[in-house]
């Protein structure tokens, strides 16, 4: 039987990718990538654009809308995920590819759990990526942990007010999709005399990588949704 792969793509950078992710990406005659707005293009998809041949290979773009209220989204998911069963119910191989690690705060897992409640039978094989969180921790210079150290990772856009005691209570506090909520982050982190243990790194690995130390220079400033702290103390 045919299979869904689901490919970490790692963060930006093409040559991240495992030698594993490139062989299947490669082989595969069906890609599935996901955007957020059907007018914009998929960011996974551009970072493996150059290992496919469009004459060989069908490239579907899904769309998966970003929001908090999850409310009517499911249909969205429900649609994604029966164009991918009805390719494997064909006999195709497909590959649903997705920024960073397929088990990290990643799009495929709204399809996973459809995969596994109403499709049991179709065989769905993970392949790791390297995840924003280990690239911009490189790029910055900033090691995560280290010995007894405890680290946490929280998804900014969603921080539900435990964010302060979170930042007393672990050493390193990694906060993802920060652009629209820096701002009251930025302020929280001054009220601990933190602003100067963080640094904000977004499109890691990517030309368009920034790294910035100075958080005072970004309050105000419309910051990409591919961005992250991390709160080092």
């Amino acid at each position: 039987m045919a299979k869904i792969y689901a490919i970490g793509v790692g963060p930006g950078d093409p040559e991240l990718l495992t030698r594993k992710a490139e062989r299947i990406l490669r082989e595969v005659p069906v890609i599935c990538a996901p955007t957020a707005n059907p007018a914009d293009s998929s960011y996974a998809l551009s970072i493996v654009e150059p290992l496919l041949d469009r004459d060989r290979q069908e490239v579907i773009v899904q769309v998966f809308p970003m929001r908090k209220d999850q409310e009517g989204l499911a249909e969205f998911w429900e649609e994604a995920a029966a164009e991918v069963v009805e390719r494997v119910r064909g006999g195709k191989d497909v590959a649903f590819i997705t920024i960073g690690d397929p088990f990290l705060y990643s799009t495929f897992l709204y399809l996973y759990r459809i995969f596994r409640e109403g499709y049991p039978d179709i065989p769905v094989e993970v392949v790791p990526g390297i995840s924003s969180i280990n690239a911009a921790a490189v790029a910055a210079g900033v090691p995560l942990g280290m010995a007894s150290e405890r680290i946490a990772i929280i998804p900014a856009a969603f921080e539900d007010g435990s964010l302060k005691r979170t930042l007393e209570e672990f050493d390193t506090v990694v906060l993802m999709k920060v652009s629209r909520v820096f701002d009251g982050i930025y302020g929280l982190l001054q009220e601990l005399g933190l602003e100067n243990k963080a640094v904000y790194v977004s499109r890691v690995g990517s030309p368009e990588e920034e790294v910035v130390f100075d958080l005072a220079s970004l309050v105000g400033q419309k910051l990409d949704y591919l961005s992250l702290l991390i709160v080092k103390k």
